[in-house]
């Protein structure tokens, strides 16, 4: 009966938000997280940075149907008194209960077999060009197949990482821990730890790691006062290096971009080999020691240092373009300051990415994250899907006069530029006691 059930309101539920006091709201609903967060599949990050917060929107866009049968145990009781869903979210979990019925999240097509016969194929291709032939245009051709290879592993490592895309658990574990840690040498636990909680926090420069590069880039001119990362626990400061560094930003960017696989390979050993709790912690070493096992091998057997120099920057090289693609999906979209709100899950998605437009030919190059809006509202919805719903989501963003940016490969480019350059401009105005010229408009008209 509606009078025995017990209510809280929302402040009493955000007076939960901490480790060890964790509750949330899923459907009205409030549930205790506090001891499953160290558990949490996904990590405990995505559930600390909306403690204390409903967060039916984000369960909804990450767990399949089948999860919310183990909700109840974790169920306090408690309803939220002042539950109100905005006609955004009744728009969009009506599309996610579509999507479901029509099986589509289930329906992975063949983008995995594909993926994969193609990594192997290069993969194949690399290892007769080193072995078999002492050319050095073969051997940089084979430099550049195996940054391609590179490439799409990651992809698959990534597709793995949000949905099954193998017969079932075991099988997918073992596609991430092949694609991620022993062809590509980065932790697929390390991915899991930044991107997860990238996803929950698009764009926020406190909380989203993807845009905490300092001293070396800086996207914004409100993280020149020096922000804490939530997400790292510390603060970036930008000090007189982190000023100099981001002043030429917009010089430095593609240079920069061309070795940004090593900054992945040290991270990746800092997050294997810290005091942190790692799933897998194990097998993500095995697998990285796997990488730097084979990788060197197949560099000493070229026939000598020019040759081996020019093998690795080359293949560095062309896994610049997977670095740049994810940088322009969100370098140059709407950033704010703070934890994400779960009540406004598909504004911030919409506010914080950019697609990249392109033909359906170009699909496989891109990885489906051109699509990177789609993605970020269907994390779990395969690739192969992501072109068809993109109309639905640009009908959707136009309802309720939400952003759709879709912008050409040269044209993100450009706006990425553009974007590095101002904060590069500001960087420079910044006065001896660290304050910027402009941080007072901008401490005026902040948002989020």
């Amino acid at each position: 009966m509606e009078c025995d059930k017990k209510y809280i309101t929302i402040q009493q539920l955000e007076q939960h938000n901490k480790a060890g006091d964790l509750w949330v709201s899923i459907n009205g609903k409030v549930y205790n997280v506090s001891d499953w967060s160290k558990y949490h599949p996904g990590g405990e990050t995505p559930l600390l940075n909306l403690a204390g917060k409903d967060v039916t929107d984000a369960f909804t866009a990450y767990h399949p149907t089948t999860a919310w049968q183990y909700l109840n145990k974790f169920f306090t009781g408690y309803r939220l008194k002042d539950y109100e869903v905005s006609e955004v979210s009744k728009d969009y979990r009506n599309i996610i209960h579509e999507f479901t019925k029509a099986g589509m999240f289930e329906n992975k097509g063949h983008t995995a077999v594909f993926t994969l016969t193609s990594v192997a194929a290069m993969f194949g291709f690399v290892f007769y060009g080193v072995l078999c032939c002492n050319s050095l245009w073969v051997h940089l051709c084979s430099a550049m197949v195996l940054g391609m290879a590179w490439i799409q592993s990651a992809y698959i490592g990534h597709d793995s990482g949000h949905y099954i895309v193998m017969s079932g658990h075991g099988w997918n574990k073992f596609v991430q821990l092949i694609t991620g840690n022993c062809l590509t040498g980065i932790s697929i636990a390390w991915w899991k730890w930044t991107h997860n909680a990238h996803h929950i926090a698009c764009n926020s420069l406190d909380y989203d790691p993807d845009l905490q590069h300092i001293p070396v880039f800086a996207v914004s001119s409100r993280l020149f006062n020096s922000v804490t990362s939530s997400f790292y626990g510390r603060k970036l400061e930008f000090d007189y290096m982190a000023r100099i560094l981001i002043s030429y930003q917009h010089w430095t960017f593609y240079p920069i971009m061309c070795v940004a696989r090593v900054n992945l390979y040290i991270q990746t050993l800092l997050l294997l080999f810290s005091k942190r709790k790692v799933q897998d912690r194990t097998l993500n070493i095995m697998g990285i020691i796997v990488f730097w096992t084979w990788f060197p091998l197949l560099v000493s057997w070229l026939p000598n240092w020019s040759h081996r120099v020019m093998f690795v920057l080359t293949s560095f090289v062309v896994t610049s373009i997977q670095h740049v693609q994810f940088c322009l999906n969100h370098f140059s979209a709407n950033v704010y300051v703070g934890p994400p709100n779960g009540n406004d899950w598909f504004e911030k998605q919409t506010n914080g990415t950019l697609d990249i437009s392109c033909s359906p030919w170009m699909d496989w190059f891109f990885g489906g994250l051109q699509f990177q809006l789609e993605h970020h509202l269907f994390p779990r919805l395969p690739r192969c899907h992501l072109r068809q719903v993109a109309p639905l989501v640009r009908d959707l963003c136009n309802k309720h006069n939400l952003p759709y940016k879709s912008l050409s490969f040269w044209e993100a480019n450009e706006l990425t530029i553009r974007t590095l350059k101002m904060a590069a401009m500001e960087a420079r105005d910044v006065n001896n006691s660290g304050v910027s010229k402009n941080l007072l408009w901008e401490a005026v008209t902040i948002h989020g």
